[in-house]
C-alpha cells in the first residue's frame, strides 16, 4: 500500500532546524508539504528557500493533511495553540518531533481525549529524530539531516497501529532508523547523550573563558591566548554547549529529573579522573582513558 505520505498532503507546524529539513526532505521525495508558520516574514522566507510547497500563519493550511508533524520547540508543544489544535484534520496521524517524549505525550494525549471532533488520542505518535546542529529558525534546515540517524517512538499500548506505521514509514523514506522503546525509558537515555553534553560543553566553555582570564598576569592576555589556541578537538567538545539557549533550558526544565541523574553520573566520573590526576595515579588514569576509547565506538 502506498504511504501515507505520498497519499495525503504532510503537514509540518514550524521550520526551524528539524521542520525546515523535513520540509526539504519530503519535498526532494516527492510529497506535498503544507506548513504552517508563526511569523509572516518567517512564511516569507520559508517561501523563498523552498521548505514546503504551501507556507502559511493560517492554521486552516492544515486541512486535507494526512499526516500532520509538529516541529515546535517544547514550551509551545506543551502549551499548543487553540487555533492549530482547532486546525487539525480529525482524521490525521499527528506526530512530534521534540527530544522529551513523557510530558508531550502525556499532554497531547490529554488534549485530543478533551478535544473532541478532532484526531482521536490513539492517532498520536510521540516520536524523535535523533538529529541536529547548532543552526536555529528557517535559514538552519538543511537536506538530509535524518539520513542515517536514529527515530524513536514511544507508543502506549492502545496506539493505533496504521498510524504508528505511518509514522515509521515517513522517517524509513527519509533515510532515518526506526526504533521503538517506552516513553521514560527514552526520556532517561537522553538525558545521558544528548542533554548532559549541552550542559557539559556550556561548563567546559564557561571554565575556559573562566581560567584563561586568569592564564597569565594580564587577564586579556590569557583570555585572548585560550581562544587563539582553541583548536578543532575544543570545536568539536563544545558544539552543543555553544548552541540554542532557549533549547539547551526547554530541554533542561522539560527532563529535569533525568538530567539530574545523568549530571551525578557525570559529576562522579569526573571526581574520579580528578582524583587521580591530584595523587598522580598515572597508572590508573591511563586505564580510564583506555576505557573511554573502548566505549566510544559503541555510541557512534
Amino acid at each position: 500500500m502506498t504511504p501515507l505520505w505520498q497519499r495525503k498532503p504532510v503537514g509540518v507546524v514550524g521550520l526551524g532546524l528539524i521542520g525546515g529539513s523535513l520540509g526539504l526532505d519530503l519535498i526532494a521525495a516527492g510529497a506535498q508539504v503544507r506548513a504552517l508558520v508563526h511569523r509572516p516574514a518567517t512564511a516569507e522566507r520559508a517561501r523563498e528557500r523552498g521548505l514546503a510547497s504551501v507556507v502559511s500563519t493560517d492554521p486552516t493550511v492544515l486541512a486535507g493533511c494526512g499526516l500532520v508533524l509538529l516541529a515546535l520547540p517544547l514550551d509551545r508543544l506543551l502549551a499548543p495553540d487553540p487555533t492549530l489544535l482547532a486546525a487539525l484534520p480529525a482524521a490525521a496521524v499527528i506526530t512530534d518531533v521534540g527530544s522529551v517524549k513523557g510530558p508531550v505525550l502525556r499532554r497531547w494525549r490529554q488534549l485530543l481525549l478533551a478535544g473532541g471532533g478532532g484526531p482521536a488520542a490513539s492517532r498520536f505518535v510521540a516520536s524523535h529524530p535523533m538529529a541536529g546542529t547548532a543552526r536555529a529558525g528557517v535559514e538552519a534546515g538543511e537536506r538530509g539531516l535524518f539520513r542515517g540517524r536514529p527515530w524513536v517512538a514511544t507508543p502506549e499500548p492502545d496506539t493505533d497501529a496504521g498510524a504508528l506505521e505511518a509514522v515509521r514509514e515517513l522517517a524509513e523514506a527519509l533515510g532515518a532508523r526506526w526504533l521503538c522503546c517506552d516513553a521514560e525509558a527514552h526520556d532517561r537515555a537522553v538525558a545521558l547523550i544528548s542533554h548532559l553534553p549541552v550542559l557539559a560543553g556550556a561548563a567546559l566553555l564557561q571554565a575556559a573563558a573562566a581560567g584563561g582570564d586568569a592564564a597569565c598576569a594580564t587577564p586579556e592576555v590569557g583570555a585572548g591566548l585560550v581562544r587563539a589556541l582553541a583548536s578543532s578537538g575544543f570545536a568539536d567538545t563544545t558544539r552543543v554547549g555553544g548552541g540554542n539557549p532557549e533549547l539547551g533550558m526547554l530541554m533542561a526544565r522539560s527532563n529535569r529529573e533525568a538530567l539530574l541523574e545523568a549530571l551525578g553520573h557525570y559529576k562522579r566520573a569526573l571526581a574520579g579522573l580528578e582524583a587521580m590526576v591530584r595523587e598522580e595515579d598515572w597508572g590508573g588514569l591511563e586505564q580510564g582513558l583506555e576505557l573511554s576509547q573502548r566505549l566510544r565506538p559503541d555510541f557512534l
